[in-house]
Parts: structure tokens; sequence; C-alpha cells
């Protein structure tokens, strides 16, 4: 059988059902939670953002569960597959010229055109997602991961307020009015399903305890391909801390 992770620290918490000598020996199982810390931003960044003012990267949780199996008699490699919920948000303000802007005046009057002057933005996003991660354990206490993933949006917010500038209407050349403040709301128009690439690190700090890091890297925009409303892609990029409790 191989030697599963643990087994150095004492007491062989990791060790797989012994029901048979199948598919299900050498597999373990996790429960975790964590926080994440990150933003959705645009790469690269566009001409129209001139400065990011301030960047709140508010409070993201996530729960996971994980399987893995691990190949081989050194169980050096493994393969895993997770089912995670978890939150990608944030807050920005930035100061912007000719930032395209569809956006609704305090009187309720619709505006459209190129933007200039400050621009806050909410974005708080609630997924499911499913990562398939490869597995590399160089040491019974460490491990490596890398894998794609797929999430589908359950609860989406992108929204904001565009104050203290100018909008030419329709073009860079358009008419020129002044706002003091306008509101924006696009959470209607988020792409339901997303994708991207996650790699990171695991620790057995305990006989049952397991301490993670990982980044997620989207590679799809939170946006579909050629909407009109935002004129640029914009990505989900989020480091995750958390701990893992490991059983069988």
């Amino acid at each position: 059988m191989p030697s599963i992770p643990g087994d150095s620290l004492g007491l062989q918490p990791m060790r797989c059902m012994q029901v048979s000598r199948g598919f299900f020996e050498s597999v373990i199982f996790s429960a975790g939670a964590g926080f994440q810390i990150g933003g959705t931003a645009p790469l690269p960044m566009p001409r129209s953002i001139r400065k990011i003012e301030r960047y709140n990267p508010l409070l993201c949780l996530s729960l996971d569960l994980q399987a893995r199996k691990f190949l081989g008699d050194n169980a050096r490699f493994a393969v895993s597959l997770g089912l995670h919920l978890e939150q990608k948000s944030m807050k920005t303000d930035a100061s912007v010229k000719g930032y395209h802007m569809e956006m609704t005046a305090d009187d309720g009057g619709y505006m459209e055109g190129d933007w200039t002057g400050r621009v806050k933005t909410h974005v708080r996003n609630s997924y499911l997602t499913v990562p398939v991660l490869f597995h590399y354990r160089p040491s019974d206490r460490w491990s490596f991961h890398v894998g794609p993933y797929v999430s589908l949006l359950l609860d989406g917010n992108f929204d904001g307020e565009a104050y203290d500038g100018y909008l030419r209407h329709h073009d860079p050349t358009g008419e020129k009015a002044y706002v003091t403040h306008a509101t924006y709301d696009f959470e209607d128009d988020l792409r339901r399903w997303a994708w991207g690439i996650q790699a990171g690190a695991n620790c057995m700090i305990s006989t049952r305890l397991e301490a993670t890091a990982q980044l997620s890297w989207g590679l799809s925009s939170i946006f579909p391909k050629n909407y009109s409303s935002v004129t640029f892609a914009l990505y989900p990029i989020y480091a995750r801390i958390g701990l893992n409790y490991v059983f069988w």
C-alpha cells in the first residue's frame, strides 16, 4: 500500500479505507475553510484608467470539499476533484479619462459615452467551483498542486458610482455634460460560467490538519465577449489561505 501523507507524523492519520484494494484504496478526503484576497482586474490595465485611488479587498470566505486519489506505490503523485463555495469581492475607487460608461444620473436620466472623473466599483460574486488538480508530494509534510477549474455564478453583483467629472456623449468628441453623481449596475450581464487555473501548496501541521495556500487566476472575463458596457475584459485573480481537516 502507498505511503500516505502524514505517516511520518506519528499516527498515520491519512491511511485509506481498507475494505478493498480497488479504486478507493489510496483515496483521502478533506473538508476545509479559508479566506481569499484579490481583485477583478483588466489585463493589461487600459489607458483610460489613470490611477487606482483606493482598493478594498473585502472579506471573501470559502468552504471546500476535496477527494484526492494517490497514484503509484510511493504516493508522490495524486489527482483530486474538489467542490468549493467561494466569494470573490472587492471595492475600488479610480481616476479615469475617456472611460466608456453607461450610467443613470440622480434625476433618472440615462447617459452613455466617454467619462472623465472618478469611478467607484463594487464587485461581490459568489461561485460554486469545481477544480481538478494534479498534486506532487516531495515529502510527507509538503505537497504542491496545479490544475484547471470551472465555476458557476450563484449570486453576482457589479455596480458603482461615477462622480465629479464629465461625460462626452456617445464618443470622445461628443457633447460634454458635467455630472456630479451617477450610478451604474451591470449585475444582470455577468457571465454565468467562468474558468481558470489554480496553483498552490499544502503543508501538514498536525496528524489531521493541513494548511493550504493557493492562487486562482481567471482565464475568462466576468462579462461576455464583446460586451459593450465594459469595453475591456475583467479577470478574477485571488489568493487563498485556509485549513483542511483530513479524514478517510
